[in-house]
């Protein structure tokens, strides 16, 4: 059986090679030796991990401006998917956010992984017409 924490310094290399696993195309500022300790500085409460031991399975971040929540970073092994992981990992972030007021969550699915898709929707997520812009600041 698993168990959801907050991160902790302990799991890094149990995170920085899950998200190797499951995120393997992603750009540098991405990687879990860039983000994690940017958002150790901000709601470090909203970093979690699933863990079966002391073995990272799971994780996610989560975020909360004051007016939208943002799930991101959702990653569950490969071996461990299927077995209410990526759901737990999910629905504790979503008690975090709404615990700090949030009344919306927003997350967004790069198109190469679409796959997942009917994963969210299953558990209430709602795809919403937008178009998504990112600017990188050096």
């Amino acid at each position: 059986m698993f168990r959801i924490a907050t991160y902790a310094d302990g799991p890094f290399e149990g995170v920085d090679a899950l998200w190797r696993e499951a995120f393997p195309n992603d750009p540098p500022w991405n990687t879990a030796g860039v983000a994690i300790p940017e958002k150790l500085r901000v709601q470090p409460d909203l970093v979690l991990v699933a863990l079966v031991q002391d073995d990272v399975i799971g994780s996610v971040m989560a975020g909360y401006d004051g007016h939208r929540g943002w799930i991101s970073r959702i990653a569950v092994r490969k071996s461990n998917r299927l077995r209410g992981v990526g759901r737990s990992l999910l629905a504790e972030a979503e008690k975090r956010l709404s615990r700090l007021g949030c009344t919306k969550i927003n997350l967004q699915v790069v198109a190469s992984n679409a796959s997942v898709v009917n994963f969210y929707k299953q558990i209430g997520y709602a795809i919403e017409e937008r178009v998504s812009m990112s600017k990188r600041i050096p």
